[in-house]
């Protein structure tokens, strides 16, 4: 990028032309000292940074970054501002979700400090981002092709990863993960069974119960799942999730044996949205239950099968998967 272009707002021209002389040359600035302008501005071309006075008329500058951040999340947001009223900052933190606060008079080779800080952030963040969304379009139609032949394979699991992926994204937004640990835990739900391919049909299909060997089998998916995926380096982390999706929060799951904190937080949430699938798909050996029982068995297993916190979110966001649930079988029905 040549030159991050930088939006500044103050109603007062001269703090205005202060700004504009502390960062001109540097960067492609525009300026306005009207905060409905600034709306107006943004919306006709890109900015990464968007910096505002605090005390304006037509809207203070917390009621105008937390537009901004509405409206266009990936610009970021710095508050200037004359007051040290603690109430201000908090807002300004939580609901305009600002890069920092500058307090005035500022320093102006601070302020360059701070704004240089601010757009090595953007772009380390623009560059994770890009990171994900190349390695969709990269793998899209190769793991389509899979997950197809994966599909395929089992019919009973037809669209498993799909509805886990969607589970999984559903829990993660709940939780708060950044954009870049949800486009992961998407990957990890799409590839998590890849393993499966290497399982026999035999143990897939079988109506009667799993003799001991025959489970050990299905549990070297994960190892199988790893060698898959473990040579391609941009898929490190995701590689990470899949590895771990079986383990229990207690430390009895497979395939280490490990507990808590020390499970990726990405395989704690596929292991709920996993299990919740598994619990509510009709499987050659079994009919689905109703979606209020299958709730209450993921919550039956907090804290012992799965992390509490993600059991948390999993339920506060389960009327949106209920929901959507609902919605499939429906069509499903429909369609046949």
């Amino acid at each position: 990028m040549d030159k991050y272009n930088i939006l500044l707002v103050d109603d007062e021209e001269d703090n205005l032309a202060l700004l504009y002389r502390t960062l001109r040359g540097t960067y492609n600035l525009e300026k306005t000292t009207s905060p409905l302008k600034a709306l107006e501005i943004l919306k006709e071309k890109p900015f990464e940074l968007v910096i505002s006075d605090h005390k304006m008329p037509e809207m203070d500058g917390v009621e105008f970054l937390k537009r901004v951040q509405l409206e266009h999340p990936q610009v970021m947001r710095i508050l200037l501002t004359a007051y040290s009223d603690a109430n201000i900052l908090i807002d300004a933190i939580n609901y305009a979700k600002i890069y920092r606060y500058v307090k005035k008079p500022f320093n102006p080779e601070e302020l360059q400090l701070i704004v240089s800080s601010a757009l090595e952030y953007y772009q380390l963040k623009y560059d994770n981002d890009k990171l994900i969304q190349d390695l969709k379009e990269l793998f899209s139609g190769t793991i389509k092709a899979i997950m197809e032949a994966l599909d395929a394979k089992d019919s009973f699991t037809s669209g498993r990863s799909r509805r886990i992926t969607y589970y999984s994204i559903i829990i993660a937004k709940q939780l708060g993960l950044s954009t870049i640990d949800i486009g992961k835990v998407e990957l990890a739900g799409m590839l998590h069974d890849i393993g499966m391919i290497g399982v026999s049909d035999e143990i897939l299909y079988k109506i009667d119960a799993l003799t001991q060997e025959e489970y050990d089998e299905i549990k070297k998916h994960i190892t199988y799942s790893v060698k898959i995926l473990e040579d391609i380096k941009q898929l490190k982390d995701v590689v990470e999730i899949i590895k771990y999706h079986h383990e229990k929060y207690d430390g009895t799951g497979y395939p280490y044996g490990i507990r808590g904190d020390e499970i990726p937080m990405g395989s704690r949430i596929i292991a709920i949205a996993d299990a919740f699938d598994s619990i509510i798909s009709n499987r050659i050996y079994r009919n689905s239950i109703e979606l209020d029982e299958a709730l209450a068995k993921i919550k039956e297993g907090s804290g012992t099968q799965f992390d509490p916190v993600v059991v948390k979110a999993f339920e506060d966001c389960f009327e949106t998967i209920k929901t959507t649930v609902k919605k499939e079988n429906k069509t499903g029905v429909e369609n046949n």
